[in-house]
C-alpha cells in the first residue's frame, strides 16, 4: 500500500491511499475519545455524541440530507476507545463530506433543543438494549466484575440511565470542546482521488479550525487479577447462560495476536473446538462464542454460551475448563494452527481491499502508532507458533485471571 500522510498545523492527522479500482471515496474521521475517557459519574457521553454529531452544526441543519443528495451515505459508531464517523460517496463529490465534517468539528449545534432530542433517543436505546432485552444487562454485571479501577468497567452506552438523563448542556459542551478537536482526530481518505487533491481540499476545509487544548490521557491502570471472581444472578430469560472473561494484553502487544488466534481456535466456525465438542458432541450448549475485545488498553477474551435444558451451569463451566486445559497442556497441531491463520489472513486481506474498511484501519493505526502497520499486521499473526499458543494460553486461562457470571433462568 502506498500511504500518504501529513499533520496540519492544528494537529489534525491526515492519511490517504489512492484506490483507482473504484469511483468512490471513503472519508473517515476517527476521534480519540471513547467511554474510557468519561467521568465515572458522567458516563455514556461518548455514545451520546455519536448521536449529537448528526444533530446539526453552524451551517448544516441536517447532516444526512446534503450527503444523500451527493449520492453518499454515512454512519458512526462508538466503543470504549474511539468514536468513528465515516462517509462514502462518489469521488468527485468529496468536498460535500469534507465540508460536513469540518463544520461539525468546528461548530456543532449544542443547543438545549438538540441535546433533548438526542438525549431521548439515547435513553430509549438504553432501555431497549439494556433493560428490556433478555441478557441485556450482562455487560453492566460482567465489566465491573472484571475491572475494578479501569474505566472499561462500564459499558459504552453508560453505567446508569440517570447519567444521560441528568447531563447538563454545560457538561456536554465541555466534553465536546475537550475531545472533538482537530488535534484529537485522524482524517482518513481512501478512494479514487490523488494525494495532492486530497491534501488541497482537506486544508481548504480544516486548516482554519482552532487547535484544542493539549492534555495527556491519564487513566487508572487495572492491577493484576489474583483470584477467580464469581457472580450469579437470576432473571426472566429463556435459558441459563454462562459468561467467562479472561484478561488479555492490549491490541498492539504481540501476545494479543496469539490471544486472537486462540479465540478462533475455540469458536471460529462449526469445526472449532468449543462448537464441535460442546454443542455437537456433548450437547451441553445451544450457542457458544469466544469474542475478544481488542481494546487499546488490556482487554478481555470472553466465552459466552446458552445452555441446553437440563444442563447445569456448573456442568457447563467444567466442560469449558476441560477444553481450555487441553489448549494449555497439549501442543496444537500444525494443521489446526495453519487453518486458523489462513482464516485470519483471509479476513485481513479482504479488509485491505475494501476502500471503506481501509479508511478506518488506516485512521486507527495512525492514531495508535503508525498507519503503515496496516500492511504489517498479518506478519504478527504469522509469527505466532505452537509454543507461543501454549505459553499464552497458560497465562490467559489461569483461574486467577477469570471472572465467571452465572446468568440463571428464573423459575
Amino acid at each position: 500500500m502506498k500511504i500518504n500522510k501529513q499533520t496540519l498545523d492544528n494537529g489534525l492527522r491526515v492519511v490517504h491511499m489512492q484506490d483507482s479500482s473504484t469511483q468512490m471515496v471513503a472519508v473517515d474521521v476517527l476521534y480519540d475519545v471513547g467511554s474510557r475517557d468519561e467521568h465515572p459519574d458522567h458516563t455514556g457521553f461518548a455514545h451520546l455524541f455519536e448521536h449529537l454529531m448528526f444533530g446539526g452544526s453552524k451551517n448544516v441543519r441536517d447532516f444526512d440530507t446534503p450527503l444523500q443528495k451527493a449520492g453518499g451515505e454515512c454512519n458512526a459508531w462508538t466503543n470504549a476507545d474511539v468514536t468513528n464517523y465515516y462517509s462514502t460517496l462518489p469521488a468527485h463529490q468529496i468536498e460535500t463530506a469534507l465540508w460536513l465534517e469540518s463544520d461539525r468539528m468546528m461548530s456543532l449545534d449544542l443547543s438545549a433543543k438538540s441535546l433533548e432530542v438526542q438525549r431521548k433517543v439515547v435513553m430509549e436505546e438504553f432501555k431497549q438494549r439494556c433493560m428490556n432485552l433478555p441478557y441485556g444487562d450482562v455487560n453492566h454485571l460482567l465489566f465491573p466484575l472484571c475491572y475494578k479501577v479501569h474505566p472499561y468497567k462500564w459499558p459504552v452506552i453508560g453505567k446508569e440511565l440517570s447519567h444521560i438523563a441528568n447531563a447538563t448542556l454545560e457538561e456536554v459542551a465541555e466534553f465536546y470542546h475537550r475531545f472533538y478537536v482537530p488535534n484529537r482526530a485522524v482524517l482518513s481518505v481512501v478512494g479514487n482521488i490523488s494525494w495532492n487533491q486530497t491534501l488541497h481540499l482537506v486544508k481548504k476545509w480544516f486548516d482554519d479550525i482552532p487547535k484544542g487544548e493539549e492534555f495527556a490521557r491519564s487513566l487508572p491502570q487495572e492491577p493484576l487479577q489474583t483470584e477467580l471472581r464469581r457472580m450469579s444472578v437470576e432473571r426472566s430469560v429463556p435459558q441459563d447462560a454462562l459468561y467467562m472473561s479472561f484478561h488479555t494484553p492490549p491490541y498492539l502487544d504481540r501476545d494479543y495476536y496469539a490471544c486472537d488466534i486462540i479465540s478462533d481456535i475455540l469458536c471460529n466456525g462449526d469445526s472449532s473446538r468449543l462448537k464441535q465438542r460442546l454443542i455437537h458432541e456433548r450437547k451441553l450448549f445451544t450457542f457458544i462464542d469466544s469474542p475478544i475485545s481488542g481494546t487499546i488498553d488490556a482487554g478481555l477474551l470472553d466465552i459466552k454460551g446458552k445452555l441446553r435444558p437440563g444442563v447445569s451451569l456448573e456442568q457447563a463451566e467444567q466442560a469449558v475448563w476441560e477444553e481450555l486445559d487441553a489448549i494449555k497442556n497439549e501442543i496444537i497441531s500444525d494443521y489446526e494452527l495453519e487453518k486458523v491463520k489462513n482464516k485470519v489472513e483471509s479476513v485481513r486481506t479482504f479488509d485491505n481491499i475494501n476502500y471503506q474498511r481501509v479508511a478506518y484501519r488506516l485512521a486507527w493505526f495512525e492514531l495508535n502508532e503508525k498507519a503503515e502497520l496496516i500492511s504489517e499486521e498479518s506478519n504478527y499473526y504469522r509469527a505466532v507458533d505452537n509454543a507461543c499458543i501454549q505459553r499464552v494460553a497458560n497465562d490467559l486461562f489461569n483461574p486467577t485471571n477469570a471472572s465467571v457470571l452465572y446468568y440463571r433462568k428464573s423459575n
